[in-house]
């Protein structure tokens, strides 16, 4: 709708790709300072090194509504993401670096039969690392008094520290992929969303938004998520060889003062050489598509898997389809501990994606690169229409 600067200010794929490819260039190191970290950690030196956490692979995603032409709503949204390596049986918390090791004590405490099948061989686990901003602004981009009927300037800046569990359940050729994430950060001016944007839309030549006085005031952002995934086994391998498609089945439940919700999705792919994952999808809590490997809960290291399934380049189309309910988001509440501008919260949101994914091997490192686009319904009864934005995220294994 912002048609202001849209004919001279194109905002062409090439330039994504840059900034995306510069920040996976900066994670690349990751993998020597994460054996700093553990060589640190209390007990280290009596922990093998696949009780460790060591970092395999990294993804940068860009989310913004320009990819659709329009400068509102949920308007931008970065994400910086690292995967450690497969880690089986029951975590030692003393074989992690601190925050690793606060993050599994808290789960175990809050969800106590998160390792309760430790012991199964058909169960392995992973960590994800994710920090990551977002920001959301209303239509007018020139008025500067409060904006009664439209959404308030938000940001939002976070760390989120994730537990992903792989499990296969033979008697039902089901595997399940089970994620306890707790995200900690802030909301309101400390966001630096205000900052973020201009330094964009000046790098762009696009005008400001003026409005940013009317924020959100700075309060701590807190929220623990939920979320299980399912889908039928497909082997061992890294990916399902050939042509196919398949299904994945979510269901969530995110606490918190960032969002309070529950969902329930599903993703339809079809594609040569698959991905053995839990599919695609728009930053939110969880996996990031980045599980443990398949290969791991069936205790079979690569040279013991068919070369036919080891990782290969594929192409794949997707379809995600997800209904939400939702109690309480920062976004459209505003402040939970102080009064501040808010409109009219939808109780039920629907959302749907459509992208393309592409994987493949580039100097010896597995790389991958999706690209969808979001269509999701009014979140507040003031809001004029439907939004859409897009999304593109570039993942590397080191």
């Amino acid at each position: 709708m912002k048609g202001h600067y849209l004919p001279h200010t194109p905002f062409p794929c090439f330039s994504i790709l840059s900034m995306l490819a510069l920040a996976m260039s900066a994670l690349l190191p990751s993998p020597a300072l994460a054996q700093a970290v553990n060589e640190g950690a209390v007990g280290a030196g009596d922990c093998a090194v696949d009780e460790t956490l060591r970092f395999r692979g990294g993804t940068a995603r860009l989310e913004n509504d320009l990819f659709t032409g329009t400068d509102q709503n949920y308007t931008n949204g970065v994400a910086f993401t690292l995967i450690s390596h497969d880690i089986p049986g029951r975590p030692r918390p003393e074989c992690f670096p601190a925050p690793i090791r606060l993050h599994a004590q808290l789960i175990q405490f809050m969800n106590p039969g998160f390792w309760a099948d430790a012991k199964d061989a058909a169960a392995t686990q992973n960590v994800v690392v994710r920090f990551g901003q977002s920001m959301y602004t209303p239509e007018d981009y020139t008025r500067t008094d409060l904006i009664p009927d439209d959404r308030p300037y938000a940001g939002l800046l976070y760390m989120g520290l994730a537990w992903n569990r792989r499990k296969h359940k033979p008697a039902l050729n089901q595997e399940m992929l089970d994620t306890r994430e707790v995200t900690l950060g802030v909301i309101g001016p400390w966001s630096l969303a205000e900052q973020t944007q201009n330094l964009v839309h000046d790098a762009r030549n696009i005008d400001r938004f003026l409005g940013w006085d009317h924020q959100l005031e700075n309060e701590p952002a807190f929220q623990v998520a939920m979320d299980r995934k399912f889908r039928a086994f497909r082997g061992a391998g890294a990916i399902i060889p050939g042509f196919s498609a398949d299904s994945i089945r979510s269901v969530g439940l995110r606490l918190g003062n960032i969002e309070t919700s529950a969902t329930l999705g599903i993703e339809g792919r079809l594609g040569w050489n698959l991905p053995n994952d839990f599919g695609s999808y728009p930053i939110r809590p969880g996996a990031e598509n980045r599980p443990p490997s398949a290969a791991s809960i069936h205790g079979k290291p690569s040279d013991s898997v068919p070369a036919a399934s080891r990782p290969r380049p594929g192409v794949h189309l997707f379809g995600i389809v997800e209904a939400k309910a939702v109690a309480y988001d920062f976004s459209l509440d505003g402040n939970l501990f102080r009064s501040s501008h808010s409109v009219t919260r939808q109780p039920w949101v629907a959302q749907v994606a459509v992208g393309v994914s592409a994987q493949g091997i580039l100097a010896g490192h597995g790389v991958r690169l999706a690209v969808m686009r979001v269509y999701r319904t009014r979140e507040f009864e003031e809001q004029g229409t439907n939004q859409a934005y897009g999304s593109v995220a570039l993942s590397v294994e080191f």
